[in-house]
């Protein structure tokens, strides 16, 4: 029970944050705009911002196989000179 709780109130967090971000976004933008039509220059237009995307899991390598890796790694340097 306690997993799912916490994982609602988490994505709530979440969600506020974004939330947040769009808010602060917009807001930057207006104030800028109100300071360059200050300065006489003419409103900027700002893309919309990315989506936030999923981002992939790194795959975790246990110790052999970083082992094997630097050291095939090692012995194409040395080949190369």
């Amino acid at each position: 029970m306690f997993p799912l709780v916490k994982t609602l109130l988490r994505s709530r967090y979440v969600r506020l944050l974004e939330e947040e971000v769009s808010r602060l976004r917009a807001e930057n933008r207006a104030l800028m705009n109100s300071l360059l039509g200050t300065a006489g220059f003419p409103p900027v237009e700002f893309p919309e911002a990315p989506k936030p995307q999923a981002l992939p899991r790194l795959r975790k390598r246990s110790w052999h196989q970083i082992k094997a890796w630097k050291e095939a790694e090692a012995g194409s340097n040395e080949e190369m000179k």
